[in-house]
């Protein structure tokens, strides 16, 4: 007989890591899209968004590849209840806020944006990815994800 107890998954991990799939799918589509553009397609942007992608410094891309691909990654590992998904979580966070650094020069440098675009730039991904972080942690701490059969 095995001793190994199964555990069972709380609800939320499948919740949690189907929102952060989308959201980073997402943000894998964005990148692409960002990476592909042509002049006359970027021509077409607000003068914020113009400014945050021609003006982006390659380090601040690599760092969006490394938030958005991660976050993919991290998404899986977590609904197949892997706890290196927190470190996926936590990568893809740092990889935010490199990428940010530039974006926060712009927003200071007198370019116009509305109050919906600095939520979002500023705000609702780092919150997110912090969120993510700390969700894996706790869902690790509990034993909702990770290796190690979890004893009820």
């Amino acid at each position: 007989m095995n001793n190994r107890t199964t555990r069972k998954t709380h609800w939320s991990v499948w919740l949690v890591g189907a929102i952060s799939l989308v959201w980073h799918v997402a943000g894998c589509a964005n990148y692409l899209w960002q990476a592909t553009m042509s002049s006359d397609v970027l021509a077409g942007l607000s003068a914020a968004q113009q400014a945050i992608i021609a003006d982006r410094p390659a380090y601040a891309t690599g760092a969006f590849a490394i938030a958005v691909f991660g976050g993919v990654i991290a998404s899986v590992l977590l609904l197949l209840h892997k706890r290196l998904s927190l470190w996926f979580y936590l990568i893809a966070l740092i990889g935010v806020i490199v990428s940010m650094i530039p974006v926060f020069a712009i927003v200071n440098s007198g370019v116009e944006f509305l109050l919906i675009e600095k939520i979002m730039y500023l705000a609702v991904t780092p919150i997110f990815g912090a969120f993510l972080v700390w969700y894996a942690r706790k869902a690790a701490r509990h034993g909702w994800i990770g290796d190690q059969p979890m004893n009820i």
